[in-house]
């Protein structure tokens, strides 16, 4: 059981977004990103997020966003392959999706086991 993916999906989901992105900066080894409410202007279309690698930074849609893990994670996805030299993006959103879905996979998991320990 990955119980850091569990700690990082818990703490999304109880309102604290920016504690989980420096869990995983910290196990990354990358810098934390920022996080903003408000979709910057190029990026208006239907996303409830974007990472933007030129300043580091990830933004969600509204307040609401901040409490989804699926969201953040894959906007963290976004940072992590960025290069820090010049970077450019260079993750796919497919393979974003995935990373975003294995944290909260083992988030469920781990309800699961907590529950049936409970049994």
């Amino acid at each position: 059981m990955d119980h850091f993916k569990s700690r990082v999906v818990w703490l999304i989901l109880d309102g604290a977004p920016e504690e989980a992105l420096k869990l995983l900066a910290e196990n990354y080894q990358v810098a934390i990103p920022d996080l903003k409410v408000g979709m910057p202007k190029k990026h208006k279309f239907k996303a409830w997020g974007c990472y933007t690698a030129k300043n580091q930074t990830i933004y969600v849609c509204n307040s609401d966003v901040l409490v989804n893990p699926l969201v953040i994670l894959h906007e963290f996805y976004h940072h992590l392959r960025s290069r820090a030299v010049d970077r450019v993006h260079r993750g796919t959103e497919n393979k974003a999706d995935q990373f975003a879905m294995d944290f909260v996979l083992q988030y469920q998991a781990a309800i699961k086991e907590t529950q049936q320990k409970d049994q």
